[in-house]
């Protein structure tokens, strides 16, 4: 079986209590349980984690380039600012889905922008928590090839 790690960034703990306007009332403990659902579906292997911590966040990057087929992440506001994650995500060699609850391009300018962008495979951008399912969807099909 492929495997898949998915990635949540900063704040993303928080879910379902901060913004539930932006963000809707699902818990993070709610999308990885749906995330391992839906992996087990398509016959991938999931392996959800969350840090607040950058540098944490690079160091599962790296460590994924021998235990994962692919990522997808939600960087969440590491998007516009990590130049960090985006190298490491670089130095992997799988596919990668950037996954975003909201649609960033419908904020604060400064949120259009995402380092993370230039290494990904896809984006999926606006589509509410089910966002993780279609990255989910899109790395089987590109790990399908």
């Amino acid at each position: 079986m492929k495997k898949v790690l998915v990635l949540n960034g900063p704040n993303i703990n928080m879910l379902g209590k901060r913004q539930p306007e932006v963000y809707g009332y699902e818990t993070l403990a709610d999308i990885e349980q749906n995330c391992v659902n839906v992996g087990t579906d398509l016959g991938l292997t999931v392996t959800c984690k969350q840090s607040n911590y950058e540098g944490e966040l690079i160091t599962w990057i790296q460590e994924a380039r021998e235990e994962f087929d692919a990522i997808v992440m939600n960087p969440a506001a590491y998007s516009h600012t990590s130049i960090g994650i985006m190298d490491a995500l670089h130095a992997f060699e799988g596919a990668v889905i950037e996954v975003h609850i909201s649609n960033i391009h419908k904020r604060e300018e400064f949120r259009h922008h995402s380092y993370v962008s230039l290494r990904a495979d896809g984006i999926v951008v606006g589509c509410g928590t089910h966002g993780y399912e279609l990255g989910l969807r899109q790395a089987a099909h590109l790990l399908s090839k």
